[in-house]
């Protein structure tokens, strides 16, 4: 449970973190992530998700595996389906989808995972995962074949996230989904963070400093940005040191 317990003591302790998503469906070859690679490590990034809503091809494992062989960040799986595990990874999100009602996403893909996961040493991270209306449909929306949240529902957000918690999840993440239109309103994560105790992870649409930043202030335990980056490198720069003034100042 060591990145599990890294991330309740940084709740705790008011800090943050940030986690570069890595679409294994866009990496023709692992020596293609080495910018990005040395890029989350001179920013200091807390961890790499590794995954995507469909994975077409079988290089997971080998992302993985070149991740790790370069430098000592946690590689995280974030799984689209069970058939998305690497036992090299550190750890994996065990994601509940309970913001909608496909019980495949609920318990179904978990029953199958279920031994193969006890069979290796791979973190176990039992995590609600929740949808929420991003402005278009998105690729993990039509997969997973449930509705979004809407975007301004927010005590039904709070109240899926509850349940989560309640469930004994113990980590709750909430995504707009890979290239979002619309980033996760502050009043959300807000609403979300108010109802919840757990670490919450929020993602999608996060492209700027500025709305990095608003997500943190309105409760994001860990942001995630993901296909923004391709696009502006100096991006997680930027929200890098924003994230590390914030650390810095609840240290003092």
């Amino acid at each position: 449970m060591q990145i599990l317990n890294t991330l309740e003591s940084r709740r705790r302790d008011g800090k943050k973190s940030i986690a570069v998503l890595v679409d294994p469906d866009k990496v023709e070859s692992p020596d293609q992530l080495n910018p990005l690679i040395r890029l989350a490590n001179e920013n200091c990034v807390d961890f790499f998700f590794v995954g995507g809503s469909l994975v077409t091809t079988t290089n997971l494992g080998d992302v993985v595996k070149h991740i790790k062989d370069s430098v000592s960040i946690p590689v995280v799986i974030f799984p689209g389906s069970s058939l998305q595990i690497d036992p090299s990874a550190d750890a994996l999100l065990f994601l509940s989808l309970i913001s909608g009602r496909n019980a495949e996403l609920l318990i179904g893909q978990h029953v199958i995972a279920a031994p193969i996961l006890k069979s290796n040493k791979l973190e176990v991270m039992p995590t609600g995962y929740i949808l929420i209306n991003s402005g278009r449909p998105t690729s993990v929306a039509y997969i997973s074949n449930t509705m979004p949240i809407p975007e301004d529902k927010y005590s039904l957000a709070a109240c899926t996230a509850l349940a989560g918690e309640m469930l004994g999840l113990r980590l709750i993440y909430l995504d707009a989904g890979s290239g979002a239109e619309n980033e996760i309103s502050a009043k959300m994560i807000s609403s979300v963070r108010k109802t919840i105790t757990v670490p919450l992870i929020v993602g999608g649409g996060i492209d700027t400093g500025r709305k990095a930043i608003a997500a943190l202030e309105a409760g994001a335990d860990v942001i995630v940005i993901g296909n923004a980056i391709e696009k502006d490198p100096d991006l997680l720069t930027e929200i890098s040191d924003k994230v590390y003034d914030w650390n810095q100042s609840v240290a003092r």
